[in-house]
């Protein structure tokens, strides 16, 4: 199974910033049919092959997949669509130290 970590820093209100995590929640369940459960600041999200979560905090948006064998192939163009969508999103702030952790490969047993 591969995962992808993204953390996006921001400089927005709180209501702001849920309002962007909102907007790329109704995007990921439109362009991947992903059913979405907000409960609180955190969106858990799930289809075949894949699970996770976006969390809005007080200055960054995280997000945790994890994906099934056959899309851990895809595994960096998911990833890069979520990092361009949340910098579209968010934008830069200055002093961005945001971070992708990257897609890791399934570890051999």
């Amino acid at each position: 199974m591969g995962t992808i970590s993204v953390v996006k820093k921001h400089h927005l209100p709180h209501a702001k910033a849920m309002s962007v995590a909102e907007k790329m929640a109704k995007d990921l369940n439109q362009r991947f049919d992903l059913a979405c459960t907000w409960d609180g600041d955190e969106c858990r999200f799930e289809r075949s092959g894949l699970t996770g979560q976006m969390r809005v905090g007080k200055d960054r948006i995280t997000l945790d997949v994890k994906l099934g064998f056959l899309l851990s192939a895809v595994a960096p163009s998911i990833e890069r669509a979520i990092h361009e969508e949340l910098v579209q999103l968010v934008g830069h702030p200055p002093g961005d130290e945001s971070r992708t952790a990257g897609a890791r490969k399934p570890r051999k047993a």
